[in-house]
C-alpha cells in the first residue's frame, strides 16, 4: 500500500476551495435574507403606526423565534451532510468570515 501525499493535498485543496465558496455564499444569502426580513418588519410597524394594520407584537416576535430555531436545525442538518474534512470546514470558516 502506497501513501500518496500529492493526491491527498489535491483533495484537501479542493475541499478548502469548496468550503470557502460555500461559506462566502451562505453569509451573503444570510445578509440578504436578514435585510429583507428587517425591511418587512419595519414596513409592518410603519403601517401599524399609520393605523392601517393592527399587529400583535408578542405573536410576531414569537414567530421570529420559531424561525430562528428552524433555521438553526436546518443548518445542523446541512453541516451533517457536507463532507466533514478539516480542509472543508477551515475553508468554510474563512469564507464565512470574509463574506
Amino acid at each position: 500500500m502506497e501513501f500518496d501525499v500529492s493526491a491527498m493535498m489535491g483533495d484537501m485543496g479542493v475541499g478548502a476551495v469548496v468550503g470557502f465558496v460555500t461559506g462566502y455564499a451562505v453569509k451573503k444569502v444570510m445578509k440578504l435574507a436578514l435585510a429583507l426580513i428587517g425591511a418587512y418588519v419595519v414596513s409592518l410597524l410603519w403601517l401599524e403606526q399609520k393605523g392601517v394594520l393592527i399587529i400583535d407584537k408578542d405573536k410576531l416576535f414569537n414567530l421570529a423565534g420559531e424561525w430562528t430555531h428552524e433555521i438553526l436545525t436546518l443548518g445542523e442538518k446541512v453541516m451533517a451532510l457536507l463532507p466533514g474534512t478539516a480542509a472543508f470546514l477551515g475553508g468554510f470558516a474563512l469564507g464565512f468570515h470574509k463574506g
